[in-house]
Parts: structure tokens; C-alpha cells; sequence
């Protein structure tokens, strides 16, 4: 029992003091606890969005120890814990108007820099040069197969990547491919998504920080055996861990603004392979 006198420190407000936190008590944890202390320092992203169930399945321990973990360094629970894990999300990708000043930066220290545009075209084109070192062939496969098997594919992509989704609308309705856009219109995505079975597919794309509806839905679509097709940025993405196959697509930015080139790329031949597939 801590003596009477005993206040504890204020829970870490950032992913830097969290850490510090981290590192410095790793030796005195619990076992369950340290376990839950390196899944937190080795998976953030997984951890700032991802549910108790998931989590704790995940770092191999109870759900119960993802709270008292949370309650360990001050946190009023798990919920308060991942709010600090969540601005770290936010923080690595600014506001629009810290972007355009960041870009006006790089345009001050460079008086040959080349206009927008072809510095845009430029970061593009490294977006799409990487494709070819991160989409692997047999997961590229796996996803056209999924795709191509389904009653119905359902499209869910939320805030930046709806053109994506959108887009593959528009190509798999020219190519007589069954599928239903969730647009969200009125908040009714989850709704739109309910009628998904094990029959369909759900292709979903969201990249960090992650859309939370997007993670959402594909969660429970995946409770519902539906197989989850996914666009995303890593491993640790929220939505790679639930996919039946994914596939890694990481934009390069040019002043925190990213492209969408790649993603674009990918969607498109999904498309296309997948009439193929169905009409072979």
C-alpha cells in the first residue's frame, strides 16, 4: 500500500512522456503488464485504434490487463490512454494550412524549386515507382481472387481516400462488376454495410492516421465473416490485421500533402483484373 501521503504522477499527455514512462518502469511491471507495455511501444498505431478484444488478443493477455495497465501510469482507463495515442496519429500528419506554410518554407530556402505542379508530378511518380517493391504478386492475387469470387463487393473508403473508392465505383459499374459504394450519405455507412455477408467482399482503404469509421465498419463486417480486402500503409494498420489480403500502398508527400497516385494505381488494376477473373 502506497503511504498516505503517497499522490501519484499525472497519467504521460504525450507519446514521448509515455514512452519515457515506459522505458523507465519496464523493469518493475508485472509480466502482463510488461507484455502490454511492449506491444504499446512496438504496435502504437494497432494500439490507438484498435478495440480491448482485438488488443488483447493481439498482445496475448486479458482484456482486464489492458485497463489495469492504463490505470497503472494514471489513466482514468483504456479509453484515456488511447487518446494519447491517437494525437501522436495526428500529429504526424498537420493541418492543412501547417502544409502550406511548410511548403512556403521549402520555396524560401530554394529559389530554383520547380513550380507545384512538377514537383507534384514528381512526388507522384515516387509514390508509383514504390509500388513495385511493396504490393506483393501473391497478394495482389489473393485480393483479385477475393474480389472476384464475391455476390457483391462493397467499397468503403472515408475522408482522403473516398475518391479511391468512389473511382472504383464508377470503373467496376462500367464493367458490370455487382458492387455498392458506402458513402456515408446521412452517417448511414455502417447501416449500408450490414447487409455484407460471407458471400461478398468489403474492399477497404484508409491509410494513417487511419479513418475511424473505416476501421469501424471493416471490424465488424470481419465479426461478420466477410472477407476484407485492404488498402493500407502497414502491417500495423488496423485494417491489415482483419484482411483476408492486403495490400501495402505507401504515398510519398510533398509537404505533408499526399498523393493519391499509387492508390489510385492499385485500385484500377484491382478493378481490372477482377472483371478479367470473373469473365475468364
Amino acid at each position: 500500500m502506497p503511504p498516505a501521503d503517497f499522490v501519484p504522477s499525472p497519467a504521460p499527455r504525450s507519446f514521448a512522456s509515455l514512452r519515457d514512462l515506459l522505458l523507465e518502469r519496464q523493469a518493475s511491471l508485472p509480466k502482463r503488464l510488461a507484455q502490454v507495455a511492449k506491444f504499446t511501444l512496438d504496435r502504437p498505431d494497432e494500439m490507438a485504434l484498435g478495440t480491448v478484444a482485438e488488443l488483447a488478443a493481439a498482445a496475448e493477455v486479458q482484456p482486464s490487463a489492458l485497463v489495469r495497465f492504463a490505470q497503472t501510469l494514471g489513466y482514468s482507463g483504456f479509453s484515456d490512454l488511447q487518446q494519447v495515442l491517437r494525437a501522436r496519429l495526428r500529429e504526424r500528419w498537420p493541418d492543412y494550412q501547417e502544409r502550406l506554410a511548410k511548403l512556403k518554407d521549402e520555396a524560401s530556402q530554394n529559389a530554383d524549386s520547380a513550380p507545384i505542379l512538377s514537383r507534384l508530378v514528381e512526388t507522384s511518380v515516387q509514390s508509383l515507382t514504390r509500388l513495385t517493391g511493396s504490393v506483393a504478386p501473391a497478394a495482389f492475387e489473393s485480393a483479385v481472387a477475393t474480389l472476384a469470387r464475391a455476390r457483391m463487393v462493397y467499397l468503403l473508403g472515408q475522408r482522403r481516400t473516398f475518391p479511391v473508392s468512389a473511382y472504383l465505383s464508377y470503373m467496376l459499374g462500367n464493367l458490370d462488376l455487382p458492387h455498392m459504394l458506402l458513402d456515408n450519405v446521412g452517417g448511414m455507412a455502417d447501416v449500408q454495410a450490414r447487409s455484407a455477408g460471407p458471400q461478398d467482399a468489403l474492399l477497404a482503404i484508409s491509410f494513417t492516421p487511419y479513418a475511424p469509421a473505416t476501421v469501424q465498419i471493416a471490424t465488424q463486417a470481419a465479426e461478420r465473416s466477410v472477407p476484407i480486402v485492404a488498402i493500407t500503409d502497414s502491417s500495423f494498420s488496423p485494417i491489415a490485421s482483419i484482411a483476408a489480403s492486403w495490400l501495402e500502398v505507401v504515398e510519398s508527400d510533398l509537404g505533408a500533402f499526399r498523393t493519391l497516385s499509387a492508390s489510385m494505381a492499385v485500385a484500377m488494376s484491382l478493378a481490372i483484373a477482377t472483371a478479367e477473373r470473373r469473365r475468364g
